[in-house]
């Protein structure tokens, strides 16, 4: 229950800030936003130990909250919308391939499913979000920042679990 709460909490967060954008020399743009969705890939998979349907049920309940938090906080209706459309159709496509490969171990499930909803996530919401608002140089180096943080923090968090849960055993 700890990583779903996580989950949606992160989402919702991730969705106040994301107009909030540092420069980062060597990822380009990055939007304060990716740092905390990045930590959604590692959450969500933990869920999946409780089942598919939890997986789907957070990301139900993350959407429908972070709708209606945007829309309270006066979020950009771009915003709201492509990051609904982002999180249901990438958010599935990790979930139904984290399911498929069940028989793998848990890095294996991890990497390949994030090695297709990270960039389909990266270039669903800031297509939709960002196309013909930002420059096309900017919104590139948007792009390619986000996705390399996003994996970035996805690894940090499932490292710092594993590191938790190894420290716990002992």
């Amino acid at each position: 229950m700890i990583y779903a709460t996580l989950y949606v909490l992160f989402v919702v967060a991730a969705n106040y800030t994301a107009m909030w954008f540092l420069p980062l020399p060597v990822f380009g743009a990055v939007s304060v936003g990716t740092l905390l969705f990045g930590a959604t890939f590692t959450l969500r998979d933990y869920m999946h130990a409780s089942g598919r349907y939890v997986v789907y049920g957070a990301i139900a309940v993350a959407v429908a909250l972070s709708t209606v938090l945007s829309v309270w906080f006066d979020v950009e209706w771009r915003i709201v919308v492509a990051s609904a459309i982002a999180i249901i159709i990438s958010e599935a496509a990790d979930t139904e391939i984290y399911q498929a490969l069940r028989s793998r171990s848990w890095w294996m499930r991890v990497s390949l499913s994030n090695a297709v909803s990270v960039p389909l996530d990266t270039l669903l919401f800031n297509g939709l979000a960002f196309w013909g608002v930002l420059s096309p140089s900017f919104w590139l180096s948007v792009v390619i920042g986000e996705t390399i943080v996003k994996y970035l923090v996805g690894l940090a968090v499932g490292e710092a679990q594993w590191q938790t849960r190894r420290n716990l055993s002992k």
